[in-house]
């Protein structure tokens, strides 16, 4: 078949990788470059293995530090827009126990299935031990400031290790040091962490640059710097998608837009609980003194930070603010991101002075679990893959390969 994928972030180019080694011609539209919307300056972390839903039970004790607290990693400003409502209390109604663990379970099963193609398509772009986009696979710790933090991350850890993910360990700030140096001086601050051994981390966009060319190569067309307008509908089918450059019609469509799939799922009768999380990363040079950076990928949980090594640089990023398609970056937001980097890994940066600062939309469902698929009353021709909240790095290559299988079994 012919098919177009509406999207070229992480989302979308998976999609087309996994479509092309289908056989598929495909087509892939962006209004942007590959990669330079919420892909560009991502956490960076892939964390196939340690995964919890957004929504969760311990929210709701949370919640009026999140709400009131000056430092919140957490900032809800209030619309008349009834999507923020709607979303905001389907969120609220999936803190809790059984929700949680169902959405544990099928973030789980999707990452298991995206590390294998993260990993077959690194296996062909860079074979062997060739340097790939700034690939790494040192573990990643998870810290708690609480005791009871960290035995809340005990019993997570136990519901994984049912569902079949690999081996964690939680561990003592003293054995944190261990295996990452450079928290020499926040240890003191913590109650422990969890370590697991298998997680990676990368720069998402030059993921997204390498995938790009790759499929340019093999014959993938890119119809770049215009965005999708509207949709030819015709016998209850999409014909084509109407762009400034013209109409891109196709036999087969992918909706991976992130949050603006929201507005196009609406105009073909689908409704999509879907929501922007603002988010927002600096990134800095390293020192390379040893000891003085982290090698290993660090989550701090008290901040809602993660912390990334990326060759020579280090992408600090966390906070989830509420607020709508706002991309602006106020400044004490990137003052919060040097300070919490400050108070982790002191020593990590050669100069705070300029941070290169970025924001992006996190496209969200309440349950933290992405839509894949076909939705409502939209045409059957029309797959959606969107939703995938902070984790759309890890989880592209697992939702592509269900988009790729329903594919296979036609429009």
């Amino acid at each position: 078949m012919h098919i177009c994928v509406l999207g070229a972030g992480i989302v979308g180019l998976a999609c087309a990788w996994e479509l092309q080694r289908q056989g598929h011609q495909v087509t892939v539209v962006d209004q942007a470059t590959p990669g330079a919307g919420t892909s560009s300056g991502n956490g960076a972390q892939l964390s196939y293995s340690y995964v919890a839903p957004l929504a969760d039970a311990s929210i709701w004790r949370q919640l009026p530090h999140l709400l009131l607290a000056g430092d919140s990693p957490l900032k809800l400003r209030p619309r008349l827009d009834p999507q923020q409502w709607r979303w905001g209390l389907a969120f609220l109604a999936a803190c809790n126990a059984r929700a949680a663990a169902d959405g544990t379970a099928r973030l789980l099963s999707l990452a298991a299935v995206s590390r294998v193609g993260f990993e077959a398509m690194r296996a062909e772009l860079a074979p062997g031990d060739a340097p790939f986009c700034d690939f790494s696979a040192t573990g990643k710790l998870v810290l708690y400031r609480s005791r009871e933090g960290l035995e809340a991350a005990g019993g997570q850890i136990a519901l994984q290790r049912r569902l079949g993910a690999p081996e964690q360990a939680v561990v003592t700030p003293e054995e944190c040091v261990r295996l990452e140096p450079a928290l020499a001086q926040y240890a003191r601050r913590i109650a422990g962490g969890v370590h697991t051994p298998s997680e990676c981390a990368a720069d998402c966009l030059k993921v997204c640059q390498a995938l790009a060319a790759a499929l340019a190569q093999r014959g993938v067309r890119f119809v770049l710097g215009h965005a999708a307008e509207a949709f030819d509908l015709r016998a209850g089918r999409v014909q084509a998608v109407q762009t400034a450059a013209g109409p891109v019609q196709a036999d087969l469509f992918v909706m991976a837009l992130g949050t603006a799939s929201v507005r196009f799922g609406r105009q073909l009768g689908a409704y999509l609980p879907v929501y922007p999380l603002k988010g927002y990363s600096i990134t800095v040079p390293v020192d390379a003194a040893p000891g003085a950076a982290p090698r290993v990928s660090v989550t701090d949980t008290a901040r809602k930070t993660v912390f990334a090594r990326l060759g020579d640089r280090l992408r600090v990023a966390g906070m989830a603010e509420l607020v709508g398609e706002d991309l602006a970056i106020p400044q004490d937001r990137v003052d919060t991101l040097v300070a919490a980097t400050k108070a982790v890994f002191p020593q990590a940066a050669r100069d705070f002075g300029a941070p290169q600062p970025w924001a992006g939309l996190r496209p969200a469902t309440p349950r933290g679990t992405p839509i894949v698929g076909r939705v409502g009353r939209a045409p059957r021709n029309m797959l959606f893959n969107t939703g995938h909240g902070a984790l759309g790095f890890t989880l592209a290559f697992g939702s592509a390969a269900e988009i790729a299988a329903l594919a296979a079994a036609g429009p």
